[in-house]
């Protein structure tokens, strides 16, 4: 439960405010509304005293200075007596006799005074000051409160979400297992310290998640809090930071007292990175809102005894940027990484995100998962809302497989444009690019199976194919980095041989092919001719921008030689692709030909006009035959 779902005294206090105002406003109208219809004079005293001597009044009611008239003839009328005086002796001054005056000839009754008459009347009085002086404390009240909103940025914005009705435990995070054993140690603390004080061990202070976006950081601290039923605190590391000199620390000092009054609990920092940047680099000095604002948590983090019981938990992406004191041990001195998820993870998060909706049986989580490497938790949330889209789109009640695949297809390519107009010149030309792709990489062991080629727009791109591992891949062999460029080059060496000119469309293919070729060289030791070498080392200025320069820690000479090996490594790519598209020129025109009918091939069609020549491998180096 949010803190925003509590009472809060605060507003609880304004609305009696406003509704005392309110009933204050309502009474004295009503008030104000009887005095005046209980005061309006209809019948003067003389006339009263006048029809007394003609003797046409049967009784007198009076109720201090209000007189109630009824005559013989059974009608009333109303009146008013002077203030001080008694109604006889007023009447008598009026020429009015005593006889007149006997019980014999009227009827003279007094209402005994009300006990609310005098508190009406007094409130009569007090009650307008009152609601005005009500109307100025309000202004006042309103115009502090704008004043202290413009002081109060000192004051942590982090949200607090109570313990005792958690909404996400271990239960809701998947793929991440390993990740879960380490932090299951902070909830066993936080619910049992006394286990841990007996032995004489430390808990740590602070956990840092590390992990690409997307991985499920924010979710698994929000998890370990649902876990231990403890109060917990979130907040973004930009939040820290704003325009004003010492508000960043000030925020940090609020926001430390509030996890020590609402001990023991759990402060999460998203995206700490924001604030804990190494410090001295910026261009305006080591003195500015943002080192202050990190000194002071690291100040605080120091302050934090072991039975404080409130643990500091951080996420980022950027580990690499963050400052050394605050990974030292005694503050984020574990460190949980959180990597991409295997085949297994991808279908245990599927599981996951599948709850709660309608799937057709024909649905394999098995085979999704195997066709989505790579996605993180984040992906496989948007591919499953994805998939629940179209099937809604197209007035299913379930969620089947096409819907998946399509989706699949939509968060790695994009979606469809059916409705790009385009010649058939054209049309012809991406048919034989894509074919030539597929029939390169169907032909090369080490290259991934193709699923799927299209001459359907996605994206921004003209067509697609889509090669998929059959199995998660940590390493990349050479041989398989090869044969993924020599794929790329397929589509330009198919224009080559068919057309007997080019295209501008394999530009995405070279920039890939590119800059493959100059990571294998100069980042991965791949060149025979360059040896086993790392040239160029980047440098990263944090607060101007991501690798803005490179310290280019070799010769001319070499630089020349890399360009050269670079280049010979492309062109070998391209040779290769050639030699299999002129050996294989007969299936590249049955796949092109196909794809101007229908457009789109699967794997099943694909591998039935054009088998694989080798069986496929994962391009995982084996060893070798002693």
């Amino acid at each position: 439960m949010c803190s925003s779902d509590l009472v809060n005294p605060s507003r609880s206090r304004s609305s009696i405010i406003y509704l005392l105002l309110f009933v204050a406003i309502i009474a004295m109208v009503v008030y104000n509304f009887q005095q005046q219809s209980t005061s309006t004079e209809t019948l003067a005293i003389n006339q009263v005293a006048t029809d007394i001597q003609k003797g046409v009044v049967e009784r007198i009611v009076e109720d201090e200075n209000r007189l109630q008239v009824i005559y013989d003839n059974g009608t009333e009328s109303s009146s008013q007596k002077e203030i001080g005086a008694t109604l006889v002796d007023q009447l008598l001054a009026l020429g009015v006799t005593s006889e007149q005056l006997n019980s014999d000839n009227i009827t003279i009754e007094v209402k005994a005074p009300s006990a609310w008459l005098g508190i009406a009347t007094a409130l009569g009085y007090i009650l307008p000051f009152v609601i005005l002086a009500g109307v100025f404390w309000f202004v006042f009240r309103q115009a502090q409160g704008s004043n202290n909103a413009a002081m109060s940025f000192g004051k942590s914005r982090a949200r607090m979400f109570t313990g005792d009705q958690p909404t996400v435990t271990f239960e809701d995070v998947a793929g991440v297992e390993e990740a879960k054993d380490e932090l299951q140690e902070v909830v066993e603390f936080l619910g049992e310290p006394e286990k841990f004080i007996a032995l004489g061990a430390r808990i740590p202070k602070g956990v840092l998640l590390v992990g690409a976006p997307g991985t499920g950081k924010t979710l698994l601290a929000k998890a370990v809090s649902g876990e231990a039923g403890v109060p917990f605190f979130s907040i973004s590391g930009s939040e820290f930071v704003e325009m004003f000199v010492g508000v960043g620390a000030s925020r940090v000092r609020d926001l430390f007292e509030q996890a020590k009054r609402h001990s023991p609990c759990i402060v999460f920092v998203d995206e700490i990175d924001a604030v804990g940047r190494q410090r001295g680099a910026g261009l305006g000095g080591s003195h500015d809102e943002r080192e202050q604002t990190l000194n002071q948590m690291l100040v605080e983090m120091d302050g934090f005894d072991t039975d404080t019981n409130v643990i500091i938990v951080a996420a980022t992406n950027r580990p690499d940027i963050l400052d050394p004191a605050l990974l030292r041990p005694g503050r984020f001195d574990r460190r949980v990484i959180l990597d991409r998820p295997d085949m297994r993870g991808r279908e245990a998060i599927l599981k996951v995100h599948v709850k709660g909706k309608p799937l057709a049986p024909d649905l394999d989580l098995g085979v999704v998962a195997r066709s989505t490497p790579g996605f993180v938790g984040a992906d496989i949330e948007n591919l499953v809302n994805e998939a629940a889209i179209l099937a809604a789109r197209r007035d299913k009640k379930v969620i089947g497989q096409s819907e998946m695949e399509e989706s699949i297809e939509r968060v790695i390519a994009g979606p469809e444009r059916k409705s790009r107009l385009i010649s058939e010149e054209e049309k012809r030309i991406v048919a034989y690019h894509e074919a030539g792709h597929a029939v390169v990489m169907n032909s090369l062991p080490q290259a991934d199976p193709v699923h799927k080629v299209s001459i359907i727009a996605r994206g921004m791109a003209g067509g697609y194919t889509l090669a998929l591992p059959e199995d998660d891949r940590t390493l990349m062999a050479r041989k398989k980095m090869l044969a993924d460029m020599i794929g790329l080059m397929g589509g330009r060496v198919a224009e080559e041989l068919v057309f007997d000119d080019i295209t501008s469309g394999a530009s995405n293919d070279l920039e890939r092919v590119t800059r493959l070729a100059r990571s294998m060289v100069t980042r991965l030791g791949m060149s025979d001719a360059l040896g086993p070498l790392v040239y160029g080392q980047k440098d990263e200025l944090i607060f101007l921008g991501r690798e803005i320069s490179e310290q280019r820690d070799y010769s001319d000479a070499v630089a020349e030689q890399i360009d050269k090996e670079v280049r010979s490594i492309v062109n070998e790519a391209h040779l290769r692709a050639r030699e299999i598209l002129e050996k294989h020129r007969d299936r590249l025109e049955a796949v092109a030909e196909r794809l101007l009918e229908v457009e789109t091939i699967p794997r099943e069609e694909f591998e039935s006009i054009f088998p694989p020549p080798e069986p496929k491998t994962s391009g995982t180096p084996v060893p070798l035959a002693v």
